[in-house]
């Protein structure tokens, strides 16, 4: 049985690109061996059926395996550079101001990985209010369908480039 993944583009400034790069570095070599003391030491502190330091270690080794995997296809997918917005409509990268529902949002329409230490709010492209807002105009209005079935209007009032 074979599964059609398909890779979609995820758009990254230059400095998250370098971080999540680190980040991957440090999990795949020295992470990598630090999990494998702690098992092991943990190993040699007997049965391993009541060894909760083992069992612990061996579950932050499965997190971390995930999270390298979560890496390499964000990198590997990665489109690095500047934000594609023009400030006119809204693409990845934008940080929109809008009216969503009659209360005013500022967000950021991309990858959690970008906005890093950020406060900012994100919204991924895929969600239903970054769907709805992709190619949306200053001024223009769109909507979108909540999973409870409601219809979300939003207006959007205000487009800029994120600049990390």
């Amino acid at each position: 049985m074979t599964e059609d993944v398909t890779q979609e583009e995820t758009w990254l400034t230059q400095e998250a690109f370098d971080r999540l790069s680190q980040e991957l570095e440090h999990l795949s070599g020295p992470g990598r061996a630090e999990i494998a003391e702690k098992i092991e030491a943990a190993r040699d502190e007997g049965d391993l059926k009541e060894n909760g330091g083992y069992h612990a270690a061996r579950e932050e080794q499965g997190k971390q395996e995930a999270r390298i995997r979560q890496l390499e296809v964000l990198l590997r997918s990665a489109k690095v550079g500047s934000s594609d917005s023009d400030g006119k409509t809204v693409s990845p990268g934008s940080v929109v101001t809008a009216k969503v529902a009659g209360n005013e949002m500022r967000f950021l329409l991309g990858s959690r990985e970008i906005a890093g230490d950020s406060d900012i709010d994100v919204f991924s492209e895929k969600s239903p209010l970054g769907d709805a807002v992709i190619g949306v105009s200053v001024g223009e209005k769109t909507s979108y369908e909540a999973p409870n079935g409601k219809e979300i209007t939003v207006e959007v009032k205000d487009i800029e480039p994120f600049s990390g």
